[in-house]
């Protein structure tokens, strides 16, 4: 038995505070505001019947409207700061597309700041998120370039100190595969998002390449980050206006 089909509805999380990064959902990358990467990808995946972005930027806001994307309310101030998790500001938007009667099903969470999201994992997840009713949640995640056992951390004399010591002369071959979250988006259905807490749990990771995942955090994280997305061709684009509907 597979999900039944409903309505698919993608919801980018782009509150306005950054600390790190500043104004860092529109911040320029590859010559357009990164958070526009996001709708490219999410737009040209052709799965989602409405994109909305949860946001209490109004210069985000504004921005995401002039690309025809639907921000239908103003995110609260107490879903906006650096303790709000993404699954409070995504039931926060259930709540309020269950006040508007909207029959859906499926929710796509996709951050604003996955440049180096491409429309053919979003598929790809979404397909295999609806063959399977026993997958809670699909999202995309990576190998580790570098065995995870062989880190060290700099402890206070400033000296290498190994955090997995057992493991110093065990060969790479025979350690196993470590994977980490791509931090790119997150498929799951509606009744997941409102009940499970740890989204996590009978996850089911879709594996792409590391060559295409970059976490951004810091200045370097951004530099890196447009560096390889430069190198799989994503250029400036001329402003381009979204419609799902023609």
């Amino acid at each position: 038995m597979g999900i039944p089909m409903k309505q698919s509805i993608a919801i980018l999380p782009a509150r306005g505070g950054s600390k790190r990064i500043p104004k860092k959902n529109i911040k320029e990358f590859c010559g357009m505001p990164i958070i526009y990467w996001s709708v490219k990808a999410a737009f040209e995946s052709m799965c989602f019947d409405e994109i909305i972005v949860s946001t209490d930027c109004e210069e985000i806001s504004e921005y995401s409207k002039s690309l025809g994307i639907n921000v239908p309310f103003v995110r609260p101030k107490h879903f906006s700061d650096d303790h709000s998790t993404t699954r409070e500001v995504i039931n926060h938007a259930i709540d309020y597309l269950d006040s508007t009667n909207k029959d859906y099903n499926l929710i796509c969470c996709i951050y604003p700041t996955a440049a180096l999201a491409i429309p053919e994992d979003i598929r790809i997840a979404k397909e295999m998120l609806q063959q399977n009713q026993f997958n809670n949640v699909v999202f995309p995640a990576t190998n580790f370039s570098y065995p995870v056992e062989r880190s060290f951390r700099i402890n206070n004399n400033k000296e290498a100190e190994m955090m997995f010591p057992e493991y110093f002369n065990t060969r790479s071959q025979d350690l196993q595969s470590c994977y980490h979250d791509a931090g790119q988006f997150y498929w799951a259905e509606k009744d997941t998002w409102l009940k499970k807490e740890n989204l996590f749990d009978g996850s089911t990771p879709l594996i792409i390449p590391n060559y295409r995942v970059q976490d951004i955090d810091n200045e370097e994280d951004w530099i890196r980050a447009e560096i390889m997305a430069k190198s799989l061709g994503q250029t400036n684009e001329s402003f381009k206006h979204f419609s799902l509907h023609k």
